[in-house]
Formats: C-alpha cells, sequence, structure tokens
C-alpha cells in the first residue's frame, strides 16, 4: 500500500507541477529514489506521465484563455499576449522542447493552445521533453 501511495504522490506532483501550481516534483522524485524502495523506471514513467498531463491540461486552458483576456483579473496584457504569440510563430512547436524549463515551460504549453498547436504534435514532444529532464536528474540511480 505504501507503494502505491509514492508513486500517486508523485503523480500529483508531477502533475501539479506541470500547471503554474508552486509544486516540485524533482524533489519527490528524488526522496523517492533514495529511499532505494521503488522501480527507478516506474518512478520516471509516473513522473513523465504526471508531468505530461499537467502541460496538457495547460494546453487545454490555452485553447480557451482569449475568452477571458479583457476581464480584468486577467494575469496577462494584450502586449505580452502578442508577444508570447510572436516567439512562438517564429520558433514554433520545437519550442516545445522547453516545455521542462522553470519560468517559461509552464505559459510555453499554455500558449501552445493559444496558438492552435494540434494536441497528437503537442504530446509527443512535450513527453519526450519532460521524460528526458527526469531521466537525467534519476541517472546517477540507474543501474
Amino acid at each position: 500500500m505504501w507503494e502505491l501511495t509514492s508513486y500517486f504522490g508523485l503523480f500529483v506532483a508531477a502533475l501539479g507541477a506541470a500547471t503554474l501550481l508552486p509544486f516540485q516534483s524533482e524533489a519527490v522524485l528524488v526522496g523517492l529514489l533514495f529511499s532505494d524502495q521503488h522501480l527507478v523506471w516506474v518512478l520516471l514513467l509516473v513522473a513523465t506521465i504526471g508531468n505530461t498531463l499537467g502541460s496538457a491540461i495547460n494546453w487545454l486552458l490555452g485553447l480557451y484563455v482569449e475568452r477571458l483576456q479583457h476581464k480584468r483579473w486577467f494575469p496577462a496584457s494584450d502586449a505580452k499576449l502578442a508577444k508570447a504569440r510572436q516567439v512562438y510563430h517564429r520558433y514554433g512547436r520545437w519550442s516545445l522542447l522547453l516545455s521542462w524549463v522553470p519560468f517559461i515551460g509552464d505559459p510555453l504549453t499554455v500558449i501552445a493552445g493559444v496558438m492552435r498547436e494540434p494536441f497528437w504534435s503537442f504530446l509527443p514532444i512535450v513527453a519526450l521533453a519532460k521524460g528526458a529532464r527526469y531521466v537525467v536528474i534519476a541517472a546517477p540511480f540507474l543501474h
């Protein structure tokens, strides 16, 4: 039971960390790796799936965010949205390889939704980027 709870906790942390919530999935992953009680490949899979799903939520939010941009409480000005669109248009879907980078990765996945990036191209690129980051973190634990 404890093992299942650990995996679920990692999944929730990874999902939350990919959204705009202040979660730290890397710390949870490293803690579980140090416990040496879990299969490393399963931890990597759970973290990658959770983090990718969180980014997919961001993408989905991006599809509808423009409907809210004229509200007073909306966090981005028209100029900031225009700049984000311009940068995404310039670098395209391959900029999603940076979706793992702190501070820019989460907004980038939202902008991908705003720009109507097809989900079939969004998902594998983001999964690759997120998974690669976790593999690098877990590399010392891979035997």
